[in-house]
């Protein structure tokens, strides 16, 4: 049986039918979010910072330095695939892997005063909004390492976070890099501990590892990247 049309003219009534489609397309896309993509052959590190570091700067080096480490471990890198912070990490890759075995990618967001790709980019993935861009970034991540940035880099990590907070990720690794984040879950703790009621778990605190070096973090994905791999049945050689 042909369904009653709505003249477009009908305001109410043709509100509800866009509003009725708009979200039965959301539960389409929130079961399609249950479908997870197959185990990849390495491990991937995320590096969330500021797109606004220059290469002459000290923490442009530490950045890079960084991701040549974990390339050399055999990891591929992750970052947004802009300029500044996330050059450096994409760089760091590229330059560590001259017989090119490991991805250096890039999860690009559409906006109009965006920069362009970096050049050290391998792979690139391009959305349209921030949520598909996050969510992308989860699906593909063994772990995370959060290095300066503004207020983007800060969205990235929170979204991080909670995921861990409330169980939609286990046993991934989230490390702050940096004064600055160890500041943050001081804050946290402040405003969040310190109250009556408290606003949150102490345990949903002591999430973040915070460390003060690049060596500190590098050394605690060292750990987790060697239980990834024997947890997938892989030799401890690397690939």
């Amino acid at each position: 049986m042909r369904s009653h049309a709505v003249p477009i003219g009908e305001g109410d009534a043709a509100f509800a039918i866009v509003q009725e489609a708009v979200l039965s397309l959301w539960e389409v896309v929130n079961n399609l979010t249950r479908i997870r993509p197959p185990k990849q052959e390495r491990y991937r590190v995320t590096i969330f910072g500021s797109a606004r570091m220059h290469p002459h700067a000290p923490l442009y080096k530490g950045v890079r330095h960084l991701a040549s480490e974990l390339t050399r471990m055999g990891c591929d890198i992750v970052t947004g695939g802009g300029p500044g912070l996330m050059q450096a990490a994409n760089e760091g890759s590229v330059l560590a892997d001259p017989q090119d075995l490991t991805q250096s990618i890039g999860i690009r967001v559409d906006l109009d005063f965006e920069q362009a790709t970096n050049p050290f980019v391998e792979q690139v993935y391009c959305h349209q909004t921030f949520f598909s861009r996050l969510h992308h970034f989860v699906l593909i991540s063994d772990a995370f390492v959060v290095v300066p940035g503004g207020i983007g880099t800060t969205l990235e990590a929170l979204m991080i976070w909670q995921l861990l907070q409330v169980r939609q990720l286990r046993d991934t690794p989230f490390i702050m890099i940096g004064q600055m984040w160890a500041d943050l879950t001081t804050w946290a703790k402040h405003y969040m501990l310190a109250t009556t009621p408290a606003m949150a778990d102490p345990a949903d605190l002591s999430i973040p590892k915070c460390v003060d070096s690049f060596e500190a973090a590098i050394a605690l994905l060292q750990v987790d990247h060697h239980r990834w791999r024997q947890a997938n049945g892989l030799t401890t050689d690397l690939p």
